[in-house]
């Protein structure tokens, strides 16, 4: 039943409630991968599909993904060694040139949300940080986002850099932003394209 409520209340962006609930599990003695999948996430995915239907827009989305991430913050010391082993470790920014980043946070707190741990390195990235960071990180997806026509370039450079530092074997790229699409990932030789934060998170899950 609390697994439920848990669900609601990331649906109704109720953070207080969820902080409290989840801490009620804790204290109750659920384990914490319990009240992350089937409470935080099972919520986070059905805001996904409700975004991705229409039923929804940018700011209840970004809400709820704010809420179910004060949930996770609370769990992360719970988490730590035993089971509950990251999904997996995706660096995520976005490209040199290019300063916002709504669409790229979102995407990092719903991977969060999803059970990856995520590195997130910021707005206005030049390629030699990225891979710098692949090469600390050792992440298995690198998130690139544009959100200019004129920035797009710096996909590819960063692409580019990857691949001439030795690393482009190592990591799978998925890319997104408003100008992207699927036929310009193709083109760059990215491996995938998400035109939203859910569409991100599935695609960085069939990495893994």
């Amino acid at each position: 039943m609390k697994l439920e409520k848990i669900v609601e209340c990331v649906l109704g962006a109720e953070m207080d409630k969820v902080e409290s609930l989840v801490k009620e599990g804790l204290a109750e003695g659920t384990d914490p991968s319990v009240l992350l999948k089937e409470g935080l996430i099972k919520g986070m995915d059905v805001i996904g599909e409700q975004f991705e239907n229409g039923d929804l827009f940018l700011p209840e989305m970004l809400a709820a993904a704010m809420t179910m991430k004060a949930g996770v913050e609370i769990l992360k010391p719970h988490l730590a060694g035993g089971d509950s082993k990251a999904a997996g470790i995706v660096v995520i920014g976005t490209v040199q040139g290019d300063i916002h980043d709504i669409g790229k946070n979102l995407v990092a707190m719903m991977l969060e949300g999803a059970g990856f741990e995520v590195a997130d390195v910021g707005i206005d990235v030049p390629p030699e940080d990225f891979v710098k960071a692949v090469e600390e990180k050792k992440p298995q997806v690198v998130g690139l986002s544009a959100l200019l026509t004129n920035t797009m370039p710096a996909v590819k450079m960063t692409i580019d850099a990857l691949q001439e530092a030795g690393l482009r074997d190592q990591v799978k790229i998925m890319i997104g932003g408003a100008p992207v699409t699927q036929e310009f990932a193709d083109e760059v030789g990215a491996d995938g394209y998400a035109s939203d934060a859910a569409g991100a998170v599935n695609i960085a899950r069939g990495f893994i």
